[in-house]
């Protein structure tokens, strides 16, 4: 009797022991990715919010990820809230736009151990730390500049774009190159914001041409575009929309189609990289024949003939057999260069 309890004791005892074990393995480490935004913020509808809301699904599906995002309301906030990210041991720092170069370069530079992925700035691609999410702009801009040329019928579009620089005219480029292509003798209006944040901004430039015959308008401006769009909503004209499918994430009627730019992929595929130990600095381009650019179709307010002749450009420019400019010489009817 004795014996048979002291051999219960002492397996109860092996079984605590073993429960204990379990309950003191420490927890898998997760791969911290964080995000700054531009001065467009989170909220734009467009490139800063497409990334995040990436992040978001891809932690959604992945609980081995820790994501985070932090605002910046002025260009002093970008190397404040990227050292923010260092400080707190991130394992990749993400930084939206090209506003964000000098910073991420500094940071860069500073922290030779720290991992950055930047989009839209090829500038830094010679830091061994650092991946330049670049994104063939210039291809689905041509493609709703189609969708622009054929569906205007006072021959007279309009385009807004946040900045100047060699990466946002590429989607000015590709636009006016697109109409042109549609409508040889169509006049584009153009309007340089020279900010991605102010709503009130785009939504005067865009009815000015209005007011000046435009009966569609695309805009390549971040949070600017919000009032372009609203803008042709209230006059009852065709807007374009970029990055993300901006007719259904603003509601809107009267967004004929979106240029999609897919940050959202180009975020989770960095965020998986590090993660599986093979982060690759230097450019990453996204394009027609990666998926990486393309265009929404939400409303299906293009009518067939039109949708038709656009897929056939679109497979045209994926196979090679088409190249849409890319230079201000190689378009002289973009003026805003």
């Amino acid at each position: 009797m004795k014996k048979t309890l002291a051999l219960v004791l002492a397996l109860c005892m092996i079984f605590s022991l073993a429960a204990c074990g379990q309950k003191a393995a420490p927890a898998a480490a997760k791969t911290k990715i964080g995000m700054v935004t531009d001065v467009g913020g989170v909220n734009d509808n467009s490139f800063n919010q497409g990334a995040w809301e990436g992040l978001q699904a891809l932690a959604a599906e992945d609980s081995a990820f820790e994501v985070k995002y932090l605002e910046s309301k002025t260009d002093a906030d970008y190397q404040t809230n990227i050292n923010t990210f260092i400080d707190e041991g991130y394992d990749l720092i993400i930084t939206v736009g090209y506003m964000l170069a000098d910073a991420t370069r500094d940071a860069a530079e500073a922290n030779p151990d720290q991992k950055f992925a930047i989009v839209d700035d090829s500038t830094n691609a010679d830091l061994p730390n650092v991946a330049c999410l670049m994104f063939a702009q210039e291809q689905c801009s041509y493609l709703v500049g189609l969708v622009a040329g054929y569906m205007t019928e006072s021959k007279t579009v309009g385009y807004v774009q946040g900045m100047v620089s060699d990466t946002m005219n590429l989607f000015g480029v590709g636009y006016i190159s697109g109409v042109l292509a549609a409508c040889p003798d169509a006049t584009v209006l153009q309007y340089n914001a020279n900010n991605f944040g102010d709503i009130a901004g785009g939504n005067t430039a865009a009815k000015d041409m209005i007011t000046k015959g435009a009966d569609v308008i695309y805009h390549a401006a971040g949070g600017t575009g919000i009032g372009v769009l609203n803008a042709c909503e209230e006059a009852g004209i065709w807007g374009i929309g970029v990055d993300g499918d901006q007719a259904a994430s603003l509601g809107l009627d009267k967004v004929v189609c979106s240029a999609r730019k897919s940050v959202d992929v180009a975020a989770q595929d960095m965020s998986k990289a590090v993660k599986e130990g093979r982060f690759t600095p230097g450019v990453h381009t996204y394009d027609l024949t990666n998926g990486g650019v393309g265009i929404y179709t939400t409303g299906d307010h293009i009518p067939a003939d039109v949708l038709e002749k656009v897929e056939a450009a679109q497979k045209e420019i994926a196979s090679g057999a088409k190249t849409v400019p890319t230079t201000p010489a190689e378009c002289p009817q973009f003026t805003l260069g």
